[in-house]
Protein backbone atom coordinates (compact mmCIF):
# COMPACT_ATOMS: atom_id res chain seq x y z
CA UNK A 1 0.00 0.00 0.00
CA UNK A 2 2.73 2.30 0.42
CA UNK A 3 3.98 2.29 -2.76
CA UNK A 4 0.14 4.17 -3.44
CA UNK A 5 1.23 7.03 -0.92
CA UNK A 6 3.45 9.90 -1.54
CA UNK A 7 4.13 11.99 1.32
CA UNK A 8 6.05 15.51 1.49
CA UNK A 9 8.73 15.87 2.78
CA UNK A 10 7.39 17.62 6.11
CA UNK A 11 4.61 14.93 6.33
CA UNK A 12 6.62 12.52 5.96
CA UNK A 13 9.39 13.70 8.63
CA UNK A 14 6.30 14.68 11.25
CA UNK A 15 5.08 11.16 11.02
CA UNK A 16 8.64 9.55 11.64
CA UNK A 17 9.55 12.26 14.63
CA UNK A 18 5.97 11.54 16.22
CA UNK A 19 4.96 15.54 15.85
CA UNK A 20 1.33 17.04 15.60
CA UNK A 21 -0.30 16.77 12.29
CA UNK A 22 -3.54 17.86 11.39
CA UNK A 23 -5.22 16.08 7.99
CA UNK A 24 -7.38 18.55 5.70
CA UNK A 25 -9.45 17.60 3.24
CA UNK A 26 -9.49 19.67 -0.79
CA UNK A 27 -13.07 18.77 -1.81
CA UNK A 28 -13.50 22.15 0.00
CA UNK A 29 -11.23 23.68 -1.99
CA UNK A 30 -11.95 22.02 -5.62
CA UNK A 31 -15.30 21.94 -5.53
CA UNK A 32 -16.92 24.18 -2.71
CA UNK A 33 -15.17 27.35 -2.52
CA UNK A 34 -15.03 29.86 -5.90
CA UNK A 35 -11.92 30.70 -7.14
CA UNK A 36 -9.76 32.99 -5.76
CA UNK A 37 -11.25 32.75 -2.61
CA UNK A 38 -10.53 29.00 -2.36
CA UNK A 39 -6.90 29.66 -2.85
CA UNK A 40 -6.93 32.18 -0.18
CA UNK A 41 -8.57 29.66 2.24
CA UNK A 42 -6.18 27.14 1.47
CA UNK A 43 -3.10 29.73 2.87
CA UNK A 44 -5.27 30.63 5.39
CA UNK A 45 -5.91 27.02 6.83
CA UNK A 46 -2.45 26.38 6.11
CA UNK A 47 -1.12 29.52 7.89
CA UNK A 48 -3.62 28.44 10.59
CA UNK A 49 -2.15 25.25 11.24
CA UNK A 50 1.42 25.79 11.15
CA UNK A 51 0.92 28.96 13.56
CA UNK A 52 -0.20 26.61 16.48
CA UNK A 53 2.67 24.07 15.96
CA UNK A 54 1.08 21.52 13.89
CA UNK A 55 2.16 20.13 10.14
CA UNK A 56 -1.21 20.25 7.83
CA UNK A 57 -1.18 17.49 5.81
CA UNK A 58 -3.69 18.26 2.73
CA UNK A 59 -4.79 14.78 0.78
CA UNK A 60 -5.58 14.75 -2.34
CA UNK A 61 -4.95 12.40 -5.37
CA UNK A 62 -2.71 12.75 -8.30
CA UNK A 63 -0.71 10.61 -10.63
CA UNK A 64 -2.33 7.33 -9.18
CA UNK A 65 -1.48 7.77 -5.98
CA UNK A 66 -2.39 9.58 -2.45
CA UNK A 67 -0.56 12.94 -1.78
CA UNK A 68 -0.29 13.83 1.61
CA UNK A 69 1.11 17.07 2.15
CA UNK A 70 0.82 19.64 -0.88
CA UNK A 71 3.10 23.02 -1.35
CA UNK A 72 1.87 26.09 -2.13
CA UNK A 73 2.54 25.45 -5.74
CA UNK A 74 0.33 22.29 -5.61
CA UNK A 75 -2.68 24.21 -4.23
CA UNK A 76 -2.23 26.61 -6.81
CA UNK A 77 -2.97 23.74 -9.51
CA UNK A 78 -5.74 22.35 -7.35
CA UNK A 79 -7.35 25.98 -6.78
CA UNK A 80 -7.12 26.87 -10.49
CA UNK A 81 -10.06 28.13 -12.74
CA UNK A 82 -11.15 25.15 -14.91
CA UNK A 83 -8.87 22.64 -13.24
CA UNK A 84 -11.03 19.59 -13.74
CA UNK A 85 -10.50 18.00 -10.67
CA UNK A 86 -12.43 14.98 -9.58
CA UNK A 87 -14.51 14.67 -6.50
CA UNK A 88 -13.03 11.76 -4.83
CA UNK A 89 -15.15 9.94 -2.05
CA UNK A 90 -13.43 7.09 0.08
CA UNK A 91 -15.17 4.60 -2.80
CA UNK A 92 -13.58 6.32 -5.55
CA UNK A 93 -9.82 5.60 -4.28
CA UNK A 94 -9.70 2.26 -6.62
CA UNK A 95 -11.05 3.72 -9.73
CA UNK A 96 -9.45 7.00 -9.82
CA UNK A 97 -5.90 6.07 -8.93
CA UNK A 98 -5.86 3.14 -10.94
CA UNK A 99 -6.56 5.68 -13.92
CA UNK A 100 -4.35 8.35 -12.92
CA UNK A 101 -6.34 11.13 -12.64
CA UNK A 102 -6.23 14.05 -10.13
CA UNK A 103 -8.70 14.26 -7.27
CA UNK A 104 -9.64 16.48 -4.44
CA UNK A 105 -11.11 14.30 -1.26
CA UNK A 106 -13.96 14.60 0.47
CA UNK A 107 -13.96 14.05 4.45
CA UNK A 108 -14.50 10.30 4.25
CA UNK A 109 -11.89 10.10 1.48
CA UNK A 110 -9.42 12.07 3.88
CA UNK A 111 -10.33 10.49 6.93
CA UNK A 112 -9.13 7.29 5.55
CA UNK A 113 -5.74 8.23 4.70
CA UNK A 114 -5.04 9.53 7.96
CA UNK A 115 -6.55 6.42 9.17
CA UNK A 116 -3.44 4.79 7.21
CA UNK A 117 -1.04 6.63 8.36
CA UNK A 118 -1.84 7.11 11.81
CA UNK A 119 -2.71 10.56 11.46
CA UNK A 120 -5.26 11.21 14.15
CA UNK A 121 -6.80 14.54 13.88
CA UNK A 122 -8.45 16.05 10.91
CA UNK A 123 -10.38 19.78 10.30
CA UNK A 124 -12.66 20.45 7.89
CA UNK A 125 -16.21 22.90 7.62
CA UNK A 126 -18.98 20.31 7.99
CA UNK A 127 -19.74 16.43 7.70
CA UNK A 128 -22.26 15.05 5.27
CA UNK A 129 -26.00 13.67 6.35
CA UNK A 130 -28.69 12.82 5.29
CA UNK A 131 -30.72 15.15 2.74
CA UNK A 132 -34.34 15.94 3.56
CA UNK A 133 -36.70 14.85 0.67
CA UNK A 134 -34.16 12.73 -1.35
CA UNK A 135 -32.78 10.63 1.45
CA UNK A 136 -29.30 10.96 -0.02
CA UNK A 137 -26.89 9.80 2.98
CA UNK A 138 -23.20 10.94 2.50
CA UNK A 139 -20.62 8.42 2.66
CA UNK A 140 -18.78 10.50 5.25
CA UNK A 141 -21.09 8.67 7.85
CA UNK A 142 -20.55 5.49 6.62
CA UNK A 143 -16.70 6.15 7.45
CA UNK A 144 -17.41 8.57 9.93
CA UNK A 145 -18.46 4.52 11.68
CA UNK A 146 -15.80 2.60 10.66
CA UNK A 147 -12.62 4.67 10.89
CA UNK A 148 -10.62 5.94 13.89
CA UNK A 149 -9.77 9.45 14.68
CA UNK A 150 -11.36 13.00 15.87
CA UNK A 151 -12.51 15.13 13.05
CA UNK A 152 -13.36 18.97 13.98
CA UNK A 153 -16.00 20.36 12.31
CA UNK A 154 -19.07 22.85 12.70
CA UNK A 155 -21.57 20.07 12.67
CA UNK A 156 -23.49 18.86 9.47
CA UNK A 157 -23.23 21.23 6.17
CA UNK A 158 -26.77 23.60 6.12
CA UNK A 159 -28.07 21.55 3.41
CA UNK A 160 -28.72 18.64 5.10
CA UNK A 161 -31.29 17.00 7.77
CA UNK A 162 -29.67 17.82 11.26
CA UNK A 163 -32.59 15.29 12.71
CA UNK A 164 -31.63 12.75 10.67
CA UNK A 165 -28.18 12.95 10.08
CA UNK A 166 -28.27 13.28 14.33
CA UNK A 167 -29.85 9.93 14.80
CA UNK A 168 -28.43 8.11 12.11
CA UNK A 169 -24.54 9.02 13.31
CA UNK A 170 -26.26 7.94 16.75
CA UNK A 171 -27.51 4.44 15.14
CA UNK A 172 -23.67 3.67 13.48
CA UNK A 173 -21.97 4.63 17.51
CA UNK A 174 -20.16 7.92 16.37
CA UNK A 175 -19.09 9.29 19.44
CA UNK A 176 -20.43 13.47 18.80
CA UNK A 177 -18.81 16.47 21.48
CA UNK A 178 -19.94 19.66 21.44
CA UNK A 179 -16.74 22.08 21.72
CA UNK A 180 -17.93 24.99 24.21
CA UNK A 181 -21.61 24.20 23.32
CA UNK A 182 -24.35 22.04 24.57
CA UNK A 183 -25.85 21.84 21.23
CA UNK A 184 -25.26 20.84 17.59
CA UNK A 185 -23.80 23.33 15.63
CA UNK A 186 -24.91 23.66 12.30
CA UNK A 187 -22.15 24.75 9.72
CA UNK A 188 -23.31 28.66 8.87
CA UNK A 189 -25.38 28.83 12.25
CA UNK A 190 -24.54 27.90 15.67
CA UNK A 191 -27.39 25.97 16.57
CA UNK A 192 -29.29 23.34 15.15
CA UNK A 193 -31.73 22.86 17.91
CA UNK A 194 -30.36 19.62 19.22
CA UNK A 195 -28.82 18.80 22.38
CA UNK A 196 -25.96 17.05 22.53
CA UNK A 197 -24.97 14.46 25.35
CA UNK A 198 -21.45 15.36 25.47
CA UNK A 199 -19.09 18.45 25.86
CA UNK A 200 -15.87 19.53 26.21
CA UNK A 201 -13.79 23.11 27.03
CA UNK A 202 -10.89 22.91 25.69
CA UNK A 203 -8.16 21.28 23.77
CA UNK A 204 -6.39 19.08 26.31
CA UNK A 205 -10.02 17.83 27.12
CA UNK A 206 -10.91 17.06 23.53
CA UNK A 207 -7.35 15.66 23.18
CA UNK A 208 -8.11 13.00 26.32
CA UNK A 209 -11.33 11.83 24.49
CA UNK A 210 -8.98 10.97 21.29
CA UNK A 211 -6.44 9.84 23.95
CA UNK A 212 -9.44 7.55 25.70
CA UNK A 213 -11.05 6.31 22.20
CA UNK A 214 -7.78 5.28 21.05
CA UNK A 215 -6.86 3.34 24.15
CA UNK A 216 -10.12 1.56 24.02
CA UNK A 217 -9.35 0.37 20.59
CA UNK A 218 -12.87 2.21 19.54
CA UNK A 219 -12.99 2.01 15.49
CA UNK A 220 -15.00 4.61 14.86
CA UNK A 221 -14.44 8.56 15.10
CA UNK A 222 -14.72 11.13 17.22
CA UNK A 223 -16.82 14.25 15.67
CA UNK A 224 -16.17 17.41 17.58
CA UNK A 225 -18.40 20.32 16.59
CA UNK A 226 -17.15 24.22 17.10
CA UNK A 227 -19.83 26.40 16.05
CA UNK A 228 -18.94 28.97 13.53
CA UNK A 229 -17.59 32.06 15.23
CA UNK A 230 -20.39 33.85 16.68
CA UNK A 231 -19.76 37.50 14.63
CA UNK A 232 -20.41 35.44 11.48
CA UNK A 233 -23.02 33.09 12.33
CA UNK A 234 -26.10 33.10 10.03
CA UNK A 235 -30.09 32.89 11.28
CA UNK A 236 -30.97 29.46 11.00
CA UNK A 237 -34.57 30.47 9.29
CA UNK A 238 -32.87 32.57 7.30
CA UNK A 239 -30.38 29.67 5.91
CA UNK A 240 -33.37 27.36 5.55
CA UNK A 241 -35.47 29.69 3.14
CA UNK A 242 -32.28 30.09 0.57
CA UNK A 243 -31.60 25.96 1.43
CA UNK A 244 -35.08 25.77 0.00
CA UNK A 245 -34.31 27.96 -2.90
CA UNK A 246 -31.18 26.15 -3.80
CA UNK A 247 -32.98 23.07 -3.80
CA UNK A 248 -35.56 24.09 -6.29
CA UNK A 249 -32.84 24.95 -8.27
CA UNK A 250 -31.07 21.82 -7.79
CA UNK A 251 -33.83 20.07 -8.79
CA UNK A 252 -34.97 22.37 -12.08
CA UNK A 253 -31.36 21.73 -13.04
CA UNK A 254 -31.45 18.26 -12.71
CA UNK A 255 -28.32 18.08 -10.30
CA UNK A 256 -28.14 14.75 -8.74
CA UNK A 257 -24.99 12.62 -7.13
CA UNK A 258 -22.09 14.15 -6.01
CA UNK A 259 -22.82 17.30 -8.03
CA UNK A 260 -25.50 18.10 -5.43
CA UNK A 261 -23.77 19.54 -2.23
CA UNK A 262 -20.91 21.94 -4.45
CA UNK A 263 -23.91 22.90 -6.27
CA UNK A 264 -26.26 23.90 -3.15
CA UNK A 265 -23.33 25.86 -1.44
CA UNK A 266 -22.79 27.49 -4.70
CA UNK A 267 -25.88 28.43 -4.87
CA UNK A 268 -26.63 28.74 -1.39
CA UNK A 269 -23.45 31.83 -1.64
CA UNK A 270 -25.41 33.54 -4.31
CA UNK A 271 -28.42 33.18 -2.58
CA UNK A 272 -27.44 34.74 0.63
CA UNK A 273 -25.31 37.36 -1.10
CA UNK A 274 -21.99 36.23 -0.21
CA UNK A 275 -23.32 35.96 3.22
CA UNK A 276 -22.96 32.21 3.04
CA UNK A 277 -19.42 32.21 1.99
CA UNK A 278 -17.78 34.71 4.47
CA UNK A 279 -19.39 32.11 7.63
CA UNK A 280 -17.68 28.95 5.35
CA UNK A 281 -14.14 30.44 5.34
CA UNK A 282 -14.30 31.92 8.87
CA UNK A 283 -15.45 28.04 10.56
CA UNK A 284 -12.55 26.84 7.82
CA UNK A 285 -9.93 28.62 9.99
CA UNK A 286 -11.21 28.38 13.67
CA UNK A 287 -11.80 24.46 13.03
CA UNK A 288 -7.62 24.20 11.48
CA UNK A 289 -6.56 26.09 14.40
CA UNK A 290 -8.73 23.94 17.13
CA UNK A 291 -7.38 21.07 15.01
CA UNK A 292 -4.09 21.83 15.71
CA UNK A 293 -3.93 22.77 19.52
CA UNK A 294 -5.80 19.33 19.62
CA UNK A 295 -3.30 17.62 17.87
CA UNK A 296 0.10 19.10 19.64
CA UNK A 297 -2.11 18.11 22.87
CA UNK A 298 -1.87 14.78 22.05
CA UNK A 299 1.55 14.58 21.08
CA UNK A 300 2.45 16.41 24.71
CA UNK A 301 0.33 13.85 26.10
CA UNK A 302 1.97 10.62 24.55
Amino acid sequence: MSSLFLLSPDVRAAIDERQPIVALETSVLAQGLPYPRNLEAAQALDACVRREGAVPAWVAVENGRVRVGLSEADLEVLCGPGAGIAKVARRDYPAVLAGGGRGSTTVSATLWAAAQLGIEVMATGGIGGVHPHTGDVSADLLELARLPGLVVCSGPKSIVDPVATLERLEELGVLVVGYGCDRLPFFLCTDAGLALEHRVDSPDAAARVARTRAGLGVESAVVLCQPVPAQHALDRDHVAEAVAECERRAAAAGVTGKAVTPFLLSTLAEVTGGASLASNLALLEANASLAAKIACELVRGA
